[in-house]
Formats: structure tokens, sequence, C-alpha cells
């Protein structure tokens, strides 16, 4: 009996290694952020994660990181225009602003909105404004969506009075005090305004007719058929992973979504929710006319919230590279498993976004294009719409140096270049700071049009609700100039640290390769006319070979 106990409890506390699947940099701060599980997983002959890593490494948002610890430092070479009165003060404001330092603060703002007095009882808390909440045995009745007869989407009236609570002790000042930003997008304050506390324990009562076991994420998310818009939507819920980062399983992928709609989703950017589930995604004609329980509920950071990330929030001048960006970025790319392809050359490769809608066309594009192929890169041009799949669009970017494009949402793929990749947005259509400052936030060297006069304009633009207006017309660039603008950004590219160690590293490559295929064809000279393949090589079994058709292939 003994022995059995053991067994079985030894069973119970085993951990599947496998739901950590994370980026291999990013090991070290998951690692450091969980001990325990680092210490056991050394010990584990089943843990394939068991070399040694460095826990003093952080993210940055935990109580006790050092700055020079942290996953990353801004950047701060230019001036701070009178925001700030120190170097430092910048370089802190913009780590506050839109990296890690975000995350920090608003785990530092959480506070407890209902409280449990046992294990079995709910509870609620939140951080300023309901920006992010989490619950536990949290009741949410959708009876009255069986009256509602048109789709919903952007409603803030889907709970009424009594329709969300939860057995525990109930704070209703602490809700009333954070009801300032209400509205669809901004905050949780539209739906947790109506919590209320329960006389007895839900689930135990057998008060709901469905209960939820997994983790939920309710995401109320913005424009689906935008890149920009909707990846806001995936950059907040990525933050919101570490927000809730309690437990070592704080980035399984065996979570559910609940879209906060009655619209079934869809869009082209849907491969993006297997970083972050392997569940099919929900809507709320799930629970329609149903009283629902969870016993693991989140409510993320919402992509349009009032100095938010990153739609329309202003950034201090003079910083770039933020660390949280840049680790979502590697997260996203790591989850959808996209190469990073090796090279057969040093060129350039550049990545020309064209496009296929009515306006912010570029009419000189094909002359663009053969100008460019004179100039010893590596052209490509693409058009990312539905006949190219969303992952297939990412394999081009991962491998694009120098993206190139108008003013547009495709240029949100540059949050997936290489980290020595820049940006070129031939004309910002008078949006000066949209692209501009999400290069930044990436640490992505940014370029746009300089002289106006070389510019050309098919028409002033009409804005469908009248008005002239830059978004609504087609333009043309002068072939000189647009040269001059991608030499300078060549440049840049090959002569960014990390771009260098790429080609070192494939070069380094190429010789071990070279070298190996020599080896090949001397020991294909034997009489046996045995090659035998280095241990180094792709596997270690000997192959007999024809000794000229094998001279004649290498």
């Amino acid at each position: 009996l003994y022995v059995l106990l053991c067994v079985l409890l030894c069973e119970s506390l085993a951990f599947n290694y496998s739901m950590i699947d994370l980026p291999y940099e990013h090991l070290q701060y998951y690692f450091s952020r969980f001990p325990e599980l680092y210490k056991n997983c050394k010990a584990d002959p089943e843990c394939s994660y068991n070399e040694d890593f460095d826990l003093n490494r952080c993210w940055g948002y935990e109580y006790n990181c050092a700055a020079k610890n942290r996953y990353s430092t801004p950047h701060c070479p230019g001036d701070y225009k009178g925001w700030v009165k120190t170097k430092q003060d910048q370089i802190n404001t913009f780590y506050a602003q839109a990296d890690f330092g975000y995350v920090k603060q608003q785990l530092q703002e959480m506070k407890v909105i209902c409280e449990p007095l046992f294990a079995d009882d709910s509870s609620l808390e939140c951080s300023d404004h309901l920006r992010f909440c989490r619950g536990r045995n949290i009741f949410m009745n959708f009876t009255s969506l069986l009256q509602r007869i048109d789709p919903v989407r952007y409603k803030m009236d889907i709970l009424g009075d009594n329709d969300i609570g939860g057995y525990c002790k109930f704070y209703s000042e602490r809700v009333k005090e954070h009801l300032d930003h209400i509205s669809p997008l901004q905050s949780w304050g539209p739906e947790i305004q109506h919590f209320k506390q329960l006389t007895r324990r839900p689930i135990i009562e057998n008060d709901c007719d469905i209960v939820i076991e997994k983790p939920t994420f309710v995401m109320k998310i913005d424009a689906t058929v935008n890149m920009y818009h909707h990846f806001c939507d995936f950059l907040n819920l990525y933050a919101s992973l570490h927000l809730n980062a309690s437990a070592p399983d704080a980035f399984t992928t065996d979570v559910h979504i609940l879209v906060w709609e009655t619209f079934t989703y869809h869009s082209a950017f849907q491969e993006t929710w297997k970083a972050f589930t392997q569940h099919p995604i929900w809507d709320l004609k799930a629970f329609r006319g149903e009283t629902v329980c969870f016993k693991n509920i989140v409510f993320p950071l919402l992509p349009r919230m009032i100095f938010g990330l990153y739609y329309n929030t202003p950034i201090i001048h003079g910083c770039e590279n933020s660390g949280l960006f840049h680790a979502f970025s590697q997260h996203v790319l790591h989850r959808l498993d996209i190469p990073l392809h090796k090279r057969k050359d040093r060129r350039i490769r550049i990545t020309l976004l064209s496009r296929d809608t009515k306006y912010r066309k570029i009419l000189n594009e094909d002359e663009l294009l053969e100008a460019l192929k004179g100039e010893k890169y590596s052209v490509r041009r693409v058009i990312y719409n539905k006949e190219i799949s969303f992952r297939k669009q990412l394999e081009i970017t991962r491998n694009t140096d120098m993206l190139i494009g108008i003013h547009g949402a495709g240029l949100t793929h540059l949050m997936f270049l290489p980290d020595w990749a820049a940006v070129f947005e031939l004309y910002n259509c008078e949006d000066p700071n949209c692209y501009k400052d999400l290069a930044r936030l990436r640490g992505l060297k940014y370029t746009t049009w300089e002289v106006q006069s070389k510019l050309f304009q098919q028409d002033q633009g009409q804005h469908p609700d009248g008005g002239a207006h830059a978004k609504f017309t087609n333009y043309s660039f002068d072939k000189d100039e647009f040269l001059r603008l991608v030499a300078l950004t060549a440049k840049h590219i090959k002569e960014h640290p990390k771009f260098k160690a790429f080609l070192e590293d494939m070069e380094d490559k190429t010789k071990v390769r070279t070298k190996t295929t020599q080896e090949m064809v001397k020991e294909s000279n034997n009489e046996e006319q045995v090659c035998k393949v280095p241990e180094n090589a792709h596997n270690r079994y000997q192959y007999k070979l024809d000794n000229k058709k094998m001279k004649d292939e290498l």
C-alpha cells in the first residue's frame, strides 16, 4: 500500500516538460522564474532541458530582477526632447512604457477584488482601471443572449446585473474606483461592474450548466481583417501570459480562447492562435442560453487601452528596442515553426510588398524593381493576400533583410524580421509615427521618403467621408532617390553586428560542409568504394557508392 501511494503521488507530481515549448533563448528566463522546476528537470532523465542555464537572468518584471540581468535594455541614442530630465530617466520611461517594465507596472497595480477564505471559494483580482483581471471559480450567466437577434461585437451590455459573480468577499468600492475607462476595447469595466458576491459556491452547488476545467482567456479583439490591429490582440495576449505567470504551466497551449462576440471567428491571421492554444477558438454562441463556471479565467490586456500597447501609444523620443516585442516575435516564430533559411551568398535580401488594393499602389513598381536587380541585391516582390498562407508569409518575412512597402498594415510584418533587418516605408501617407514607432519598438532601422518633390501623387485622394486624403490615392517615386535610400538602408544592415555574425556563422558551416565533402571523395577512392560519412554529417551510416557517380555529383 505504501509503495502504491508513493507511485500515485509521484505520478501526480510529474510535470509535462513538453508544455514549456519556448525558444531556446527564453529558457534561462523561464527556469529562473521557476527554479524548483529546473532543479527537478536536472535530476529527471526524461527532461530535455537539463543543460546549464544562468538562473540569474530574469525577464524584467520580477520583484528581485536587477537591471543588468534583464532580458534586454532599451537603446536610447536620441534626444528625449523635454520628456524627462536625464538619460537614465529616458531609459526608465521607455522601459515602463513599452517593455517588460509595462508588465511589472500591471503586476504592481494588482489588487484583490473578491477575496477567498477557503480553497473552493471564488477569487478575482485586477490591475488599475480593470485593464487585466484573473479569477477562479467564476460564474457567468449567458441566458440573455437567447433574446439577442443581431450579432454581438464591441458591445458593453453582454452581461447585466448579477450575470457575473463568485463566492468570495467582494470589495465593490474597489471596482467603482476603477470604472474610468469604460469602452469596449479599453478595459474590462463594462463586464466587471456587474460582479456580484454569491451566497454559495457555484461549482460545488451545481449552479452551472457547464463547468470549464481548463484555463480560459477571454478576448475582446480588434479588427481581424487588419494585421496591424489584430496583432495588438496577440501582443497583449503574450504580455498577459507573463502577467499570469504564477505557475510553471504559464506558457502552455492547453488553454481555451473565448472571443467576446457572437460572430464566428475568421481571419487571414488565425494561424497565429496556434502559438497560444491547441484548441478551437470559441465565441459566445458556444454558451448562448447557458450558465457557465470557469475554474480558471483570465481577462487579458486589451488592444486599445489608454497608454496601452501598441495602438496610438505615445512613446518617449530617442529610444528603441523593446525586449517585450522582441520576445513576442521569437515566441510566435518558434511556436509556428517558421524556419530561418541558410544563405548561398552575402547579398542583402529585399522583399517589396506589392498591393492588390485600390489605393496606395506603387505606380512605377516595375521600374523600381528592375533598378534594384541591377544593384546586386536579392529581390523579391510579394502580395501578402489570401493566396499565400500566413505561415508562408512569416517565412518570407523572417528571411528578409529589408522590407519595403508603402504605408499599410502589411508593414506590421516588420515585427517578425531578423534583428539586423530594416524597414523602408516608401511613403507614410501623412501618418508619420505608426510604423516608425512599431519599428522602434521592435528595435529595427526605419527609413522613409525624404524629398517630397521626388514623390508623385496620382491625385489629391478622396476620403470616403469627404475631403482630400493622402491614403486614398496612388504614388510613383523617383528611381534615383529610391536607390539612394535603399543603399543607405543596406549599408546599415551590412554593418549590423548580428548580420555579420549570421554571415560568419553561415560561412563557417559552409567550410565544415566543404571539408566533409572532400573527406567523402577521399574515402570513395578506397578499394571497397565505401563512403564513410563523418560523425558531424547528417548521419553515421555507410553508403556504398559508385565512385565516378559520386564524384560527378559532388
